[in-house]
């Protein structure tokens, strides 16, 4: 099911198709991540992306709850968007031989995806709201802020220190 497919007919639909989407994109990240923990040459870079591994398979958790709550099967749809992020991504790291520019390469793909997903899970938030699931709502409003926290922390640590270390 595309996302203009005909298959979604209603706002509900639309909710539900992009739960899949996002359910897909965590699992895809989760499979990623260990990759990104050893390429990583900064050590509170690499303890960020152990961390964050650590809330994706909450958040996966998180997401496997609300399919249950709104009564649907936990399913992926392919994301053709976190597939091109993350495929980027590896195509970048792949070409830095520097590791401290590494570093600050490794953080961009991170951040690219952390702002992918706060697109998602603020959608979803303001959905799951409006089709009164207020229930879902507040789940996957745990799981916004963790991305969002993340963003931060990623930003703070390119900004005091990788990229410092990557420019010079």
């Amino acid at each position: 099911m595309g996302i203009f497919s005909k298959d979604i007919k209603t706002f509900d639909d639309l909710f539900v198709h992009t739960l899949q989407d996002i359910y897909y994109a965590e699992k895809k990240i989760l499979k990623s991540l260990p990759d990104m923990i050893e390429k990583a040459s900064d050590p509170q870079l690499k303890q960020s992306f152990q961390t964050h591994l650590s809330e994706t398979e909450g958040q996966v958790k998180r997401l496997e709850q609300v399919f249950q709550m709104h009564g649907t099967k936990a399913k992926a749809v392919t994301c053709p968007a976190i597939d091109g992020i993350i495929s980027e991504a590896q195509e970048i790291a792949g070409e830095v031989e520097d590791k401290e520019v590494l570093d600050a390469a490794l953080i961009a793909a991170a951040q690219a995806v952390e702002h992918y997903e706060i697109t998602r899970y603020g959608t979803l938030v303001a959905w799951a709201k409006r089709l009164g699931r207020n229930d879902c709502a507040a789940v996957l409003q745990k799981t916004l802020d963790e991305e969002k926290n993340t963003d931060k922390k990623l930003t703070a640590l390119a900004e005091a220190r990788v990229n410092l270390k990557a420019a010079s």
